[in-house]
């Protein structure tokens, strides 16, 4: 064991205000990079397409293992 005690990082620190909060949050999204509309129709469409593809492919294996239950186990 270490004769050391843990090091905590809270304490000993000034709370922040909300105002001073507040204007970090907006400088912070200043900085961001905004997707352009075309971007974000791209970037729609190809998240689309892969949710749609996961549904058909989770699909299928639902459908594939139900019919093998059933027919182990003899359901009609």
């Amino acid at each position: 064991m270490s004769d050391r005690s843990p090091v905590r990082s809270g304490k000993g620190r000034e709370r922040t205000s909300p105002v001073t909060f507040y204007r970090q949050i907006v400088a912070e999204l200043r900085k961001v990079v905004w997707p352009t509309q075309q971007q974000l129709v791209t970037y729609l469409i190809v998240v689309l397409v892969f949710v749609t593809a996961m549904i058909a492919y989770v699909s299928l294996l639902d459908l594939g293992f139900g019919k093998a239950v059933f027919a182990l186990f003899g359901g009609k």
